[in-house]
């Protein structure tokens, strides 16, 4: 199975995936770009499909059960939904699993049982992922805002990587999706 591992994240256009204090309330953004493409409900539905596993941190997964909570529904569905921490954490669903140790190891195992596993948080995962070359590509969904502080989208990573872009998408939202292929 040739499976793709992709980085992907929402974040603030100076480079943020949420405030210093772990919020997103900026993602609601009013902005309309008459240019852009609308992303119907159809397509996200098919664009979801093709994600077979997601990974992601503990505080990821925390915002993501927060987000549930207040009504807006769990964002994963019944996609497996790999979750490292070393915490005890609440199991909101069957297709949650919680994973410690070696990152590198858990993904090789990961790859071996899905094609398209997608790294969707939080910024030291993705920022772990790009430094040891353990991701294919990155999926950076640009918001149009700056927010001036908060977390970095590859928190902890302090080294060049080159990448190759491969696709640019502006939606009528404002938001522009880039996808790159990571150069080894």
């Amino acid at each position: 199975m040739n499976a793709c591992v992709t980085i992907h994240m929402a974040a603030s256009l100076d480079g943020f995936v949420a405030r210093r204090d772990g919020r997103v309330d900026w993602m609601a953004t009013s902005d309309r770009f008459d240019g852009g493409e609308t992303l119907t409900p159809e397509a996200v539905r098919a664009y979801l499909a093709s994600i077979d596993c997601y990974l992601m941190g503990s505080h990821t997964y925390e915002t993501a059960l927060a987000f549930e909570a207040s009504g807006q529904g769990w964002a994963y569905g019944d996609t497996p939904t790999v979750v490292l921490t070393t915490r005890t954490l609440p199991k909101a669903r069957e297709s949650v699993e919680f994973c410690a140790g070696d990152l590198g190891a858990l993904l090789q195992t990961l790859r071996s049982r899905f094609r398209s596993i997608w790294v969707v948080g939080g910024s030291a995962v993705a920022g772990e992922c790009l430094r040891r070359g353990l991701a294919d590509e990155v999926r950076y969904s640009v918001l149009p805002i700056v927010i001036g502080d908060g977390i970095p989208f590859f928190g902890g990573s302090s080294m060049d990587a080159p990448l190759h872009l491969l696709e640019v998408t502006t939606y009528d939202s404002g938001i522009v999706a880039l996808r790159y292929e990571i150069r080894r």
